[in-house]
């Protein structure tokens, strides 16, 4: 119906979910600093007994804020954000429990071989969801490219017991991160400065 045809009591309703502020910038914030700080300990530049400190960022800040920014998305219809950040919180919580609330120390080299598969599977999610990015922006895209190729090295690094291949996974973790933060930094600036300060290089949708 054309607005001359329009009915003058009939007012148009806004889309589903767009009073919602953009949940992205919470989600990908949460995923960046918990990545980086995990990152930084997976390329062996601080002692490995310093791991404990992402317990906390796990469970909160990448894994509740970004699952909480997941159901957001999910409320403003976008089924990549929503799958995304639903999943990696999800990923984070679960890291948080299998890291801090379980006894693998008599398990040996079975530990790695197990912890090798879980980051497989990531990697195999993560790869599938970077075809999905193709549709969004460059700067998404890149985010989930370097997040791929980091969980194959960190899989790679537990399957073969390998502290080196572990590490160089590590440094590509701290680059995810980086792309993360850019992204997040990205949405937050534009949005709130009400124009595009920090290019992010839209994709054809």
């Amino acid at each position: 119906m054309s607005e001359v045809q329009r009915p003058e009591h009939e007012v148009e309703r806004p889309a589903p979910g767009s009073h919602i502020a953009n949940p992205a910038a919470l989600g990908l914030g949460g995923f960046a600093l918990t990545t980086f700080v995990l990152s930084v300990v997976n390329a062996g530049i601080v002692p490995a007994k310093v791991e404990p400190v992402v317990f906390g960022l796990a469970f909160a800040y990448g894994g509740l804020a970004q699952f909480a920014a997941g159901i957001w998305e999910f409320a403003k219809g976008n089924t990549f954000g929503a799958t995304a950040f639903c999943s990696y919180g999800a990923f984070w919580l679960s890291f948080w429990y299998l890291t801090g609330h379980t006894d693998l120390s008599g398990a040996g080299t079975a530990v790695n071989q197990g912890l090798g598969l879980y980051l497989l599977a990531w990697g195999i999610f993560t790869l599938y969801m970077t075809v999905a990015a193709l549709r969004e922006s460059m700067a998404v895209l890149a985010v989930f490219v370097l997040l791929t190729i980091t969980y194959f090295f960190l899989a790679a690094g537990e399957f073969w017991t390998s502290n080196g291949v572990t590490h160089v996974g590590g440094y590509l973790g701290i680059l995810t991160a980086i792309a993360a933060w850019y992204a997040s930094f990205a949405i937050v600036t534009n949005s709130t400065f009400k124009k595009t300060l920090l290019p992010v290089g839209p994709l054809a949708r």
